[in-house]
């Protein structure tokens, strides 16, 4: 295989092996993957939540700067920055004086994760830039020192913190699907958002199974929320009596992240075919008016039902290869 790639192999001296193949490595290396996921995520998100405010004739005004001037944190305020300028301009918002939560408090809810990531960034920047083998060796001033620098301490609690903020996007775009299908609380688009017309109105579900999928893998995501770096065990007659279970947080947040991402690309789907039965057309924003163009480039508008399995698909395969515009 080096050979096929014209690799040429590391030459490997005595332990060197196993200083970068460090359980701590791994777990680092996972958590860099993580943290580029969820950072376009936050931002995703956003967007979704404003093309459900618009289809649900949001107010706006829950995201004025001045709300977010008594409450300061920078990235609650940003995603709000970001949402208020998705909503400039647009027509469909009603005299309604507050929204339901999962639209009122987004930036509340998104805005945790955009705080949260320069400090997880710290804690994974350091560990990448640190030595955790054991013992650390100085061949030049001859000195061997024993010490505990494989624990993967900061990278756990980090996971651990990454997972949960994570799946609250999750369970926060979940809501916002709910309100979308629901003709109780959608303020008059159809059932399920279904786009049949006439006789054949009731023959089809539109987003029923969709929103259905959404909740199902919300409550996975949730359900993996349990920090993993409490749960440490013993091995090795009790040598390694304390351990960071990093590699588990790790695992579990990547896990999370890919059920948010398939709970992100339903809804974005079924907002953006929200936002076409309720008609506004040209009198939306920039950035929302090019996310409707991108997924139609790729997803019809659903008039009577069919599978939607391709297009999901698809559509989750471009959220990760980044294709959906967000904020520049």
């Amino acid at each position: 295989m080096f050979n096929a790639l014209a690799i040429t192999p590391l030459s490997l001296q005595p332990k060197e092996g196993l200083a970068i193949m460090n359980g701590t490595a791994v777990m680092t290396a996972l958590a860099c993957l993580a943290y580029h996921r969820a950072d376009y995520l936050a931002q995703l998100s956003t967007r979704i939540t404003s093309l459900v405010s618009i289809a649900l004739q949001g107010n706006p005004e829950h995201f004025d700067s001045r709300l977010f001037k008594v409450k300061p944190h920078q990235g609650q305020g940003q995603v709000a920055q970001w949402l208020y300028q998705d909503l400039t301009g647009c027509s469909t918002t009603t005299p309604r004086l507050q929204d339901r939560y999962s639209l009122r408090c987004a930036p509340h809810v998104i805005g945790v994760l955009v705080d949260a990531l320069p400090w997880l960034r710290q804690f994974i920047e350091n560990e990448l830039n640190s030595a955790n083998d054991n013992p650390i060796i100085d061949a030049e001033a001859e000195w061997v020192l024993h010490g505990g620098h494989f624990y993967g301490g900061h990278i756990a609690f980090a996971m651990d913190a990454l997972k949960t903020a994570v799946a609250n996007l999750a369970d926060l775009m979940d809501r916002q699907m709910a309100q979308l299908v629901d003709p109780k609380f959608n303020h008059g688009l159809p059932a399920n958002l279904s786009g049949a017309k006439g006789q054949q109105a009731m023959m089809n579900h539109g987003f029923k199974a969709v929103q259905i999928a959404v909740s199902a893998w919300t409550a996975e995501a949730l359900k993996l929320t349990m920090p993993a770096s409490v749960f440490s065990r013993s091995t090795e007659c009790h040598n390694q009596d304390k351990v960071s279970m990093g590699t588990i947080a790790a695992r579990d947040a990547i896990r999370i992240l890919e059920l948010t991402e398939q709970v992100a690309t339903a809804v974005l789907l079924a907002a953006v075919q929200a936002v076409e039965l309720r008609g506004v057309g040209e009198q939306l924003s920039e950035g929302v008016q090019k996310t409707l163009v991108e997924v139609r480039a790729h997803v019809p508008f659903l008039a009577n039902d069919r599978a939607l399995e391709n297009e999901l698909r698809l559509c989750l395969q471009l959220l990760r290869q980044r294709h959906w515009s967000v904020y520049g």
